[in-house]
């Protein structure tokens, strides 16, 4: 979806495991790397489009994460001129993302790219917090780090919890 001032609206997940790191995910057949984002749908809540785009990009159900916070609004980039679709309707001229910060409760082998039919990553790595700063592209470094500083006071809840199994009883 975009909005009336050309952008559009999007969810981007930073992952975190019990060791403080970050999934830093290999964009397909390029030198690419960034956190797992995507659109949302017009029918969709911000929370909802995160659940998709964790299970489309990641191969991840809700149950496999905690979510420990989000943005607390809008974040938005610009893209560079040679990157502008001028001849799309409507046009976008850039994004703007609510973050999310999710605890990887379930063991990392669970993590798949092959859950949709055109997956956006070939490979992914755990990375200090911090480390993507370094490696974004430089149109959306801004928006990563205001990501990153407003959700880093979370992280602290991720060390060593144990996940926590609900089961329900049927009659």
């Amino acid at each position: 979806m975009i909005d009336t001032d050309g952008y559009r609206m999007n969810v981007g997940i930073i992952l975190v495991n019990n060791k403080r790191q970050v999934l830093w995910a290999k964009r397909v057949g390029q030198e690419a790397w960034q956190f797992p984002q995507g659109g949302i749908k017009a029918h969709e809540t911000s929370k909802c489009a995160l659940f998709r785009e964790l299970y489309e990009e990641l191969g991840l159900k809700c149950q496999q994460v905690q979510v420990l916070g989000a943005t607390n609004g809008w974040l938005r980039y610009r893209l560079p001129h040679n990157l502008i679709r001028y001849y799309q309707y409507p046009l976008c001229i850039g994004q703007k993302q609510v973050w999310y910060l999710l605890h990887l409760l379930d063991n990392e082998n669970s993590i798949r790219f092959d859950r949709c039919d055109n997956p956006e990553f070939d490979s992914w790595l755990w990375v200090d917090y911090w480390q993507p700063l370094n490696e974004v592209i430089a149109f959306k470094k801004q928006v990563y780090k205001n990501a990153l500083t407003e959700l880093q006071p979370l992280v602290k809840s991720c060390k060593n919890r144990k996940r926590r199994l609900t089961y329900k009883l049927s009659v």
